[in-house]
């Protein structure tokens, strides 16, 4: 993953992360950190990103590698999917 020009998480979130997941992402970024683009859509807010990682120690370290060095989009508003009855 660390040789792909874009990466990118959807939903990300969505569950928990445990032990393993949380050290997976962890070496996901810090390999692409600086080098590679990366994309993360998320439902939840950045401030919620912690709780769902787990760990403070390892969501500290993660969300420094994403968070000080991209362009955040905040979209508000209606669901697409709502809006236009997208199944």
């Amino acid at each position: 993953m660390a040789k792909a020009e874009l990466l990118i998480l959807d939903d990300f979130g969505l569950e928990n992360l445990d032990s393993s997941s949380r050290l997976f992402l962890l070496e996901i970024f810090e390999d692409r950190h600086g080098l590679a683009s990366t994309i993360i859509t998320s439902q939840l807010p950045v401030s919620s990103w912690h709780e769902v990682i787990g760990d403070p120690t390892i969501a500290d370290a993660i969300c420094d590698r994403i968070i000080n060095s991209s362009y955040r989009i905040e979209l508000k508003g209606e669901s697409a999917r709502v809006k236009y009855k997208i199944d």
